[in-house]
């Protein structure tokens, strides 16, 4: 669970709901159906329009990704791939065959095998580089959606306003009830700038985030895998690969 992107939701909606109620307001007037259903529906029917259906489908696991993640420590994987180094250095590169099946992400483990397969290292450079190329594809498809969310949830609240302020306006005979009618109004405002500062454009942040730190994997394995095939001694390779750790924490490799 990643507790960053709960605190951070957690403080930013409360601290928005608190002030609220700090000011006298009452909540019950701040989750009005009409406003959220506007606001809501609106920004994910304008979203649709621009994504694909496979973008769609992929929101739950976005937000899994979102909540759940864990961010990978390159310093684990720096550790496998020099005693990888060593076997091979020792064995040979059949000796590092029985890392495969111990090996979990799905990118190393393709790599591990094309590198036991003894593919070419240009062929091998090329396959992993593609494979991460459509990776990043297909992570900035679920990144835009959000950010294109974040763009359309205010203007979905000021349309909602302005329909608010019509009708209010319509009805200006009844002056008890128009300044009641113009508040009301403003909270699909509040509603689409709330849910894209708060929730949307956040999520988006994340997103890329984790999907940086995952490239950040990747190209660490790639260049892993490279070196073991290139047959270059397990202290260079250590060496070398502690670049993707950062200051601080390169004493723990070694």
């Amino acid at each position: 669970m990643d507790i960053t992107t709960i605190g951070g939701l957690l403080l930013g909606i409360g601290s928005v709901l608190l002030a609220y109620s700090m000011e006298g307001g009452q909540l019950s007037a701040v989750f009005q159906a009409p406003a959220m259903i506007l606001v809501i529906f609106g920004t994910f029917g304008a979203a649709i329009v621009t994504t694909s259906v496979d973008t769609l489908r992929s929101i739950p696991s976005l937000i899994r990704i979102a909540f759940r993640k864990k961010e990978p420590d390159p310093r684990v994987i720096v550790d496998q791939i020099g005693e990888m180094s060593e076997r091979a250095r020792r064995n040979g590169i059949l000796g590092i065959e029985g890392y495969i099946k111990r090996i979990e992400n799905p990118f190393f483990q393709q790599a591990l095998k094309l590198v036991v397969d003894g593919t070419e290292m240009t062929a091998l450079k090329g396959l992993l580089e593609t494979e991460i190329d459509n990776l990043t594809e297909r992570h900035q498809a679920g990144i835009l959606l959000f950010r294109k969310l974040g763009g359309f949830s205010p203007t979905m609240g000021i349309i909602g306003t302005v329909l608010g302020l019509i009708q209010s306006l319509a009805n200006a005979g009844d002056t008890s009830q128009m300044a009641s009618s113009i508040a009301t109004a403003f909270i699909a405002t509040l509603w689409g700038v709330a849910l894209a500062n708060l929730v949307y454009l956040p999520i988006s942040d994340k997103l890329k985030r984790k999907h940086d730190a995952e490239v950040h994997t990747l190209r660490l394995i790639l260049e892993g895998m490279i070196a073991i095939q290139s047959g270059e001694n397990p202290r260079v390779i250590r060496s070398k690969l502690s670049s993707f750790v950062v200051p601080e924490k390169r004493q723990y490799v070694y």
